[in-house]
């Protein structure tokens, strides 16, 4: 159910909306077989909350399912309330099966399309929906109000136990199984030979605008997608506003959000809406199959849609084209200036390595190891007798160490594919090292992917913050010339950057809110590898810049 109630007249028009989420198992048979997954409320995708800037979310989470759970609010800036924000063993422990927790948070400052997903495991890939964040009453777009909002969410299926995929990858040392089917609003659509569930359609009237709210909730791929005959106007990435950037193709890494407009301006007929894999990384087996939905516009009868022309699975020109040709939309809602002067400068690595199989075993990565991920070489191992957030607040020692380098251990030639399995750079340890920052300085971060085991395109998503994008390129970041090529002005706004295949991407935040962040690849396969971090915010000088006490139902490790 949903409720809202009005709130205290001090946050004019602001509510309280309160969702209740029953987390349990459910039957279904998108493809060729059932398959019992774990859902929310039912439904897949879970149910789309909608809220208005300024309101408090409530949401009571029951975990009916047989695994650990929590929930990640995700985009969420999350001030003061880090202990909602939800990655596990980062800000809570887990919510046990049978038992519940509420998260409670108020969105400020932000609006547009974001999402919630499961911070634990691979759970995510059927617990998940959308987060749908209007102007507060009162206020309106910076654009012509469409005439209708459509969330599109894209998400990937496997014929399998998601859970039991990860484990027996995990197990292995190796790369855990590709997935069977990609999904639009749930449902894989009708190239696949035995989709049982109806392909997703959605009615257009001609000469109407509609926004498409677009949600990239796969696993493991970056995605295209494109709708036959049409252009979409860009009108926010990531719940930040952009410049109108018109465009045949949109691009979307797991975890971003793009709003576009889509206007029905072609002659009345039927059209395919399609995504497929962006695919950076060569020689690796990933899942090939597109999937559909239609536009059909009103009054006219069933033929067979035409369908679009998407780009080559490996088409990084146009991935990069899309990603940086965006722009923030100066001085539109919730614009915040670059910060200029700069506290922390960190120069990250980031992309795969390997460790030591351990025992007398063999693994399935190369030289007999186990594959694995890191960030300066620091392959990043979760605690699991207190949450980081738990510690950082009781002061607790021991859970992590707060000696994450603010630059790799060894410099070299990091997009040199020649280096890729050189023994004395592939391999990493395993550590909880996290950055600790004062309160309110300025961050600013060189991303750089390597080709160590391979070279891919890493989504990157930092928790509790958005970040200005200052520039991205491919090659090695060059200090000296680089900086030239910096956006002060207009840059784009994300809480997730596709960081170029064999490239870099600068980002800046300011580090205003004070917690444990976790900054990840947002491809699961990686996560668990270790291809993360945590930001730690020290508390301000004034109880309104200290982090609360826990709630007292926040989930206990023991």
């Amino acid at each position: 159910y949903a409720l809202a109630l009005l709130a205290s007249s001090s946050l004019a028009f602001a509510e309280i909306v309160e969702h209740s989420f029953h987390v349990q198992n459910l039957t279904v048979n998108p493809l060729c077989k059932e398959q019992v997954i774990t859902a929310v409320n039912g439904s897949l995708p879970g149910p789309t909350i909608r809220v208005r800037e300024g309101d408090t979310l409530v949401v009571h989470v029951f975990n009916k399912s047989p695994y650990n759970l929590t929930i990640h609010w995700h985009g969420v800036f999350q001030r003061l309330s880090g202990w909602a924000d939800g990655p596990v063993y980062a800000t809570q422990c887990p919510i046990r099966p049978g038992n519940s927790y509420t998260y409670t948070f108020t969105i400020t400052g932000q609006e547009g399309t974001l999402w919630w997903h499961a911070h634990v495991q691979w759970l995510r890939a059927t617990v998940y929906g959308a987060l749908i964040i209007r102007p507060r009453a009162g206020h309106s777009y910076p654009f012509p109000k469409p005439y209708k909002e459509v969330p599109i969410l894209l998400g990937e299926w496997w014929n399998a136990n998601v859970i039991d995929v990860e484990n027996e990858g995990l197990t292995t040392g190796g790369a855990p199984n590709i997935s069977d089917a990609f999904t639009i609003n749930g449902r894989p659509g009708d190239l696949y030979s035995c989709s049982d569930l109806k392909t997703y359609e959605l009615t257009v009237k001609q000469g109407k605008t509609y926004m498409l709210r677009i949600i990239n909730a796969a696993l493991n791929n970056q995605l295209f997608f494109k709708i036959a005959g049409h252009n979409f106007t860009v009108v926010a990435v990531d719940a930040s506003y952009t410049a109108p950037y018109i465009t045949d193709v949109i691009v979307v890494a797991p975890g971003q959000t793009t709003d576009v407009l889509l206007t029905a301006n072609q002659s009345p007929g039927t059209y395919y809406m399609a995504a497929r894999a962006y695919a950076s990384a060569a020689n690796v087996g990933f899942d090939e199959t597109t999937t559909t939905g239609i536009i059909q516009y009103e009054g006219t009868t069933s033929a067979t849609p035409l369908m679009p022309t998407l780009p080559a699975y490996n088409d990084t020109p146009t991935a990069h084209k899309f990603y940086s040709n965006l722009t923030g939309l100066v001085n539109g809602p919730h614009w915040t200036p670059v910060p200029l002067k700069v506290e922390e400068h960190m120069f990250v690595t980031i992309g795969l390595g390997l460790v030591q199989c351990g025992g007398n075993a063999t693994c399935e990565g190369p030289f007999g190891a186990r594959l694995a991920a890191s960030m300066n070489n620091a392959s990043f191992q979760f605690p699991t007798q207190l949450s980081m957030l738990q510690a950082f607040f009781f002061k607790v020692n021991g859970i992590y160490d707060p000696n994450f380098p603010d630059n790799p251990p060894v410099t070299f030639d990091y997009t040199n594919s020649n280096l890729s399995l050189n023994e004395s750079l592939v391999f990493t340890t395993k550590s909880t090292r996290v950055k600790k920052v004062k309160f309110n300085s300025t961050v600013q971060m060189v991303l750089q992917n390597t080709a160590l085991i391979g070279i891919e395109n890493h989504p990157i998503h930092l928790h509790g913050f958005n970040f200005h994008v200052l520039a991205q390129g491919f090659g090695n970041y060059d200090p000296v010339n680089d900086p030239k090529k910096f956006n002060f002005y207009n840059p784009q706004v994300r809480n997730t950057i596709g960081v170029p295949v064999g490239g870099w991407a600068v980002i800046r935040f300011l580090a205003n809110n004070p917690g444990v962040w976790l900054m990840h690849c947002h491809l699961d396969v990686h996560l668990p590898w270790g291809l993360a971090t945590a930001i730690v915010v020290e508390n301000g000088p004034t109880p309104a810049t200290t982090l609360p006490p826990p709630p007292a139902d926040l989930p206990s490790c023991s």
